[in-house]
């Protein structure tokens, strides 16, 4: 359970690379509009925005390569779990208030990860 959720949580930090790259560099670019829908004019209006949002998916991301680095111990079970709360929260926002499809893209993979984590918690690191 603990390799499954290590590779979805690697997967869902990659997303958010990739997101962040898409928002940064390629947003006003053919590639960025194509894959948020965007025309020119559009694009090149809300440029600046798109880069601090692409800044923060690397935040997310970071953070997650964080808890990955610290590996299946406490502070790294901890480090994910919040990140991906980050992530599933973010995906229903944007969900509800941008585009539907963000609730799969994002939320889903973030939900999906965070159950593994959970699962693969070993019960004794967290003993009282």
């Amino acid at each position: 359970m603990a390799m499954a959720a290590t590779v979805l949580v690697a997967l869902v930090a990659l997303l958010h690379i990739y997101f962040m790259v898409l928002e940064m560099f390629f947003w006003d670019k053919p590639l960025g509009m194509k894959a948020f829908g965007n025309t020119q004019a559009a694009a090149t209006a809300t440029k600046v925005l798109a880069a601090n949002q692409g800044l923060y998916n690397g935040f997310v991301a970071a953070g997650l390569l964080w808890g990955l680095w610290l590996g299946t111990g406490s502070m790294g079970t901890q480090i994910k779990v919040f990140f991906l709360i980050c992530v599933i929260t973010a995906g229903i926002y944007g969900a509800m208030t941008a585009n539907k499809k963000i609730l799969y893209v994002q939320a889903l993979p973030g939900v999906i990860s965070l159950a593994l984590v959970l699962l693969a918690i070993n019960k004794s690191q967290f003993a009282f």
